[in-house]
C-alpha cells in the first residue's frame, strides 16, 4: 500500500474512533444534564462552591501530567482518575460528569480540537463508568468506618482506570501505527503502582475530609511530591530502556555487509527515536535506504526516491572528529516533534556509531572486491576473459571426481593454424584482436556447462561436462570449430582463421593432466593427417610404452602366426536371422594373453607389416566364411581395413586373389571403412575404392557419426552400408541427443538407399526402439559376443528356438501382418550390391 493511501486509512480509522467516543460522551452530558437540574446537590458548602470544586479538581487532574511522546504523537499520564473518585465521593455522578467535562475542557483548550474532544469525552466516559460502580457498590456517602469506604471507592477506581486504558491505548496505537499490544505490556509495572499510589492519595484525601476538612491543604503538596517522585522514576526508566537500545543497535551494526548495517540502521532507529520512518542517504553511492520498523519501504537511487511531506529532523554521518562525512541520517515524522535532550544525545551517539559502521562495511566491501578480482585475474585469461590453463585444470579434476554422477567428460583442444603468419603480417595488436574474436565465437558456441579457456599463445581448449556418450563429444567439437568458419574482420580486413582439434574423453585414471595430454596427442595427430578434428584413440598414442614393447615382437607374431580372429554376427533385427559377421582381429600373445587391436593396430601400421598382418587377417575370415558356406549358411564377413592398406596400389589385387583362393564371390565380403579417413586422402583412395567397388565387393562406413567428415565421406565414397557407432545406440534412451544423431542416420540411409547396422545392441528395448525407428540390423551382446569361427558355426546350426541360423527370437509371429516404418526393407543389401 503507499504511504499516502496508508496515511488517509489511518487518519478515517482513528477519526471513526474518536467520534464514537465523543458521540457516547455527549449523549452522557445529555442526560447527566437531565439528572442533574431535577437533583440538587446537598452539601454544606454552596452550590457554586461545590462546582467551583469539582471543576477545579478535574483541571488540575489534568494538568499535573508526566508527558510521553510516541512517533510523532504526545500523550500524558495524569490524576484525572483521583480527581473523578474524590469528586464523585462528594456530588452526585451527574453533576461530577458536568463539572468533569467543564474542568479537562478548561485544562485542555490549548490542544489540537481532535485531541481536545478526544480527551473530553473519555473523562466523561471515566466519570460515568466510576458513577455507575461506586452506585452499584451502594455508595451512601462519606459515611462509616473506613472497612466501610474502601471497597466501593476501590471498585470506582478500578473502573476509571479500565476505561481510561481501553479508551486510549487503542487511539495511541493508531495514531503511532504501533501495536496496541506494545503499549499494554510497555511499563505495566510503574503503571500499576502509579495507579495504587493515586488511589492512595485519593483515598487519604477524603478520609481527611472526612475527620478534618481543614487538613486538605497537606494534600496539594503530597499530591505535588509524589507526581514529581513518580514522573521521576517513569524518565528514569524510559532513559534506561533507551540506553540498553542504544547499546544493542550500535552493536548490531557491527556487521561486514553493508546492506545489513543500512537495514539495521533503519529498522531499529526507528524504535530507537520513536519515529515514523527513518532513512540512510549515503553520498558516496547517491543511495537512499528507508523504511520502518516492519522493513525497508525504498531502496536505491536517491534522486528517484518518493517525496514525503512530513517533519524530518536531520543529521550528518560523520565520525567523532568530524572529518568524514559519509551521508545524512534523518528521522522522519508525520507530524511537528522536538526531540528532548536525551533524545537528542541519543542521536548524537548514534550517527557517528553509524558513520563507523558504514564505513567499515565500504571497506570490507572493497577488499572483497580487490580480492576478488585477484581471483579473478589469477584464473582467467587477461586478453580473452576465458578460464586460464589453472582454472581450467582445478575446474577439471573437480568435474572428474564426480564424473560418475555427471555422465561423460571431455575435452576439446583447439589450436589455430598458421596463426603466427597474423601477427606477422598484420602486427601483433590485430593478433589480439583475432584471438579476442576467436574467444567469444567459442563461448558463444560453447553449451552453458562447458567451459571454454585459453591455455596461451594461439591454443584454446573446452571442457565438455555431462555428455550423455563419449561419441557426442565430436557433435559439440564440430559445433566449436565451425563457429570459427566465417571470416573475422580486423581493422577493416577480413581474414580467414583455420583450427584443428583434438578431442579426448577422460580417462580413467590420470585426472585432468592426463586428459589434457591426450587432447593434445589428438590435436596434433589432426594437424600431421590435415584434419579438422581427431579423437584421442589409445593404438594411436606413441606416449604408451607397453605399446611400444609390442610393436617390438610384431615380426615374431606375423611369422608364429599369433594373431587370430573372432567373429560377431550382425542380426536382421526383425526376425533374429544372422545376415551377415563381422571379423575382429586378436592378438593371441604367449605371455599377455589375449590383446585387444587397439594396443597393437597402430604399431603394425608404423611397422612395414601391414600388408602381411592385413592378409592373414582376411585370409582366416575368408576360410570361415567358406566353411559356413559349406555348412549351409552362406552369410558375408565383414573386414575392417586400414586407411593405410588403401594407400597401397596392390591391395585390391591381394583382396581379389583371396576371394578366387577361397572360392567366395566377392559380395561375400564387405571392407569397412573408417571416418578418419581425409578428404585430402581420398584423391589417392578413390582409385582403390573404384576398382574394389567394380569388382562386386561391398564397402561399409564404421563408427558413423563419431567423425568430423562424415558427409563429405560419403558425397565421395558411394559405400553400402552405414554402421552407427555404439555410444549412440547406448545412450539413445537418455539423451535427446544420441536419439536425435540415431534417427538422422536411419533417414540418411533410407534417402541414399544404404544399409544401416547399429553397433552395440545390448538389451531388448533398444532392439524394440531401433526397429520402430526404421533399422533393420543390428550386432551386440543381445545377440552374441565375439566367438571363434567353429563356437559361431555351432551357435548357427543350434539356432533360437529351434531356427537354424537365427541368434534370437522374432519380433512378430511368422505370417503375420507387419506395418514396417516408410523406406524400411528388411534385408536390403544397398545400392551397389550386384544382382
Amino acid at each position: 500500500m503507499h504511504p499516502s493511501t496508508r496515511d488517509n486509512e489511518t487518519d478515517r480509522r482513528l477519526t471513526l474512533l474518536v467520534g464514537l467516543v465523543v458521540v457516547l460522551a455527549a449523549t452522557a452530558v445529555i442526560a447527566s444534564t437531565l439528572v442533574a437540574s431535577t437533583s440538587p446537590l446537598t452539601t454544606p458548602l454552596s452550590d457554586l462552591s461545590v462546582l467551583t470544586m469539582l471543576i477545579f479538581m478535574s483541571a488540575v487532574g489534568t494538568l499535573v501530567k508526566t508527558d510521553v511522546r510516541i512517533r510523532s504523537t504526545g500523550h500524558s499520564i495524569s490524576w484525572n482518575e483521583t480527581a473523578l473518585v474524590i469528586s464523585l465521593a462528594l456530588a452526585p455522578t451527574s453533576w461530577v460528569v458536568l463539572c468533569t467535562a467543564a474542568g479537562v475542557a478548561l485544562a485542555s483548550l490549548h490542544l489540537p480540537p481532535i485531541k481536545l474532544a478526544f480527551g473530553v469525552g473519555k473523562n466523561i466516559l471515566m466519570a460515568v463508568g466510576a458513577g455507575a460502580a461506586l452506585a452499584a457498590a451502594g455508595w451512601d456517602g462519606l459515611t462509616g468506618s473506613p472497612a466501610h469506604l474502601i471497597p466501593p471507592l476501590a471498585l470506582a477506581y478500578l473502573v476509571a482506570v479500565l476505561l481510561d486504558e481501553i479508551l486510549a491505548i487503542p487511539v495511541i496505537a493508531l495514531a503511532s501505527g504501533t501495536p496496541v499490544s506494545q503499549h499494554f505490556r510497555k511499563n505495566l509495572d510503574l503503571r500499576i503502582a502509579g495507579y495504587v499510589v493515586r488511589f492512595s492519595v485519593a483515598l487519604g484525601s477524603l478520609l481527611i475530609l472526612q475527620a478534618d476538612p481543614w487538613l486538605l491543604l497537606a494534600v496539594p503538596p503530597l499530591v505535588l511530591s509524589l507526581h514529581l517522585a513518580y514522573s521521576t522514576r517513569v524518565r528514569g526508566r524510559t532513559e534506561q530502556q533507551a540506553w540498553q537500545q542504544l547499546a544493542q543497535t550500535t552493536d548490531a551494526l557491527n556487521v561486514v555487509e553493508l546492506d545489513q548495517v543500512l537495514t539495521t540502521a533503519v529498522t531499529r532507529a526507528t524504535d530507537l527515536f520513536s519515529a515514523d520512518e527513518v532513512e540512510v542517504e549515503l553520498h558516496d553511492a547517491a543511495r537512499l535506504v528507508r523504511g520502518n520498523s516492519a522493513g525497508i519501504t525504498y531502496d536505491g537511487p536517491a534522486d528517484q526516491a518518493p517525496t514525503r511531506q512530513d517533519a524530518v529532523v536531520a543529521t550528518p554521518l560523520e565520525g567523532h572528529d568530524r572529518s568524514v562525512d559519509v551521508g545524512v541520517l534523518r528521522l522522519r515524522f508525520r507530524g511537528p516533534v522536538q526531540l528532548n535532550e536525551r533524545e537528542r544525545y541519543t542521536l548524537h551517539t548514534f550517527a557517528p556509531a553509524l558513520c563507523t559502521a558504514v564505513r567499515n562495511a565500504q571497506a570490507y566491501a572493497e577488499l572483497a572486491r580487490v580480492a576478488q578480482a585477484h581471483a579473478h585475474a589469477a584464473a582467467h585469461d587477461a586478453l580473452t576473459g576465458l578460464a586460464n590453463r589453472r582454472h581450467l585444470i582445478d575446474e577439471g579434476n573437480e568435474q572428474l571426481h564426480h564424473r560418475h554422477a555427471d555422465g561423460v567428460t571431455a575435452l576439446v583442444l583447439i589450436d589455430l593454424n598458421h596463426f603466427k603468419e597474423v601477427n606477422d603480417t598484420l602486427g601483433h595488436a590485430a593478433g589480439d584482436q583475432t584471438l579476442v574474436q576467436v574467444a567469444e565465437r567459442l563461448r558463444s558456441a560453447a553449451r552453458t556447462d562447458d567451459l571454454v579457456a585459453r591455455l596461451g599463445g594461439d591454443e584454446f581448449a573446452v571442457l565438455l561436462r555431462a555428455l550423455p556418450a563419449p561419441a557426442v563429444a565430436a557433435h559439440r567439437a564440430e559445433t566449436l570449430l565451425a563457429a570459427l568458419h566465417e571470416p573475422f574482420d580486423i581493422d577493416g580486413m577480413r581474414i580467414n582463421v583455420e583450427a584443428s582439434g583434438g578431442i579426448a574423453v577422460a580417462p580413467a585414471t590420470g585426472g585432468m593432466v592426463e586428459l589434457l595430454r591426450r587432447a593434445d596427442v589428438a590435436m596434433y595427430q589432426a594437424k600431421r593427417a590435415g584434419q579438422r578434428i581427431t579423437t584421442y584413440a589409445p593404438a594411436r598414442d606413441t606416449a604408451d610404452l607397453g605399446r611400444l614393447t609390442l610393436g617390438g615382437e610384431l615380426p615374431r607374431a606375423v611369422a608364429d602366426h599369433e594373431f587370430t580372429v573372432n567373429f560377431q554376427p550382425i542380426v536382421d533385427l526383425g526376425t533374429g536371422a544372422v545376415i551377415s559377421v563381422e571379423a575382429l582381429a586378436r592378438w593371441r600373445h604367449p605371455t599377455h594373453g589375449m590383446i585387444d587391436p587397439l594396443r597393437f593396430l597402430e604399431a603394425v601400421e608404423r611397422s612395414g607389416l601391414l600388408p602381411a598382418f592385413a592378409e592373414a587377417i582376411l585370409d582366416q575370415a575368408l576360410i570361415a566364411a567358406g566353411t559356413w558356406r559349406d555348412a549351409g549358411f552362406d552369410i558375408p564377413v565383414a573386414v575392417n581395413v586400414s586407411p593405410r592398406s588403401l594407400l597401397d596400389t596392390r591391395f585390391p589385387d591381394a583382396v581379389l586373389s583371396h576371394l578366387r583362393a577361397h572360392n567366395l564371390p566377392p559380395d561375400r565380403l564387405v571392407l569397412e571403412l573408417t571416418e578418419t579417413l581425409t578428404l585430402s586422402q581420398l584423391d589417392v583412395v578413390d582409385q582403390i575404392l573404384t576398382r574394389l567397388r567394380d569388382a562386386g565387393i561391398r564397402l561399409a562406413l564404421d563408427d558413423f557419426g563419431t567423425g568430423y567428415s562424415s558427409l563429405s565421406l560419403l558425397s565421395r565414397i558411394p559405400v553400402h552400408e552405414l554402421k552407427i557407432d555404439r555410444s549412440f545406440v547406448t545412450a539413445m534412451e537418455s539423451s535427446a541427443e544420441a536419439a536425435a544423431i540415431v534417427r538422422s542416420t536411419l533417414d540418411l540411409g533410407r534417402s541414399l538407399d544404404l544399409s544401416v547396422v547399429a553397433e552395440g545392441v545390448e538389451r531388448e528395448a533398444q532392439r524394440r526402439a531401433l526397429w520402430e525407428l526404421g533399422c533393420t540390423a543390428g550386432q551386440g551382446h543381445l545377440f552374441a559376443r565375439p566367438l571363434a569361427a567353429g563356437t559361431l558355426l555351432a551357435a548357427l546350426r543350434r539356432g533360437s528356438g529351434g531356427r537354424p541360423g537365427t541368434l534370437a527370437a522374432a519380433l512378430h509371429d511368422a505370417g503375420a501382418v507387419v506395418r514396417l516404418p516408410p523406406g524400411r526393407r528388411p534385408g536390403a543389401r544397398g545400392r551397389h550390391q550386384p544382382a
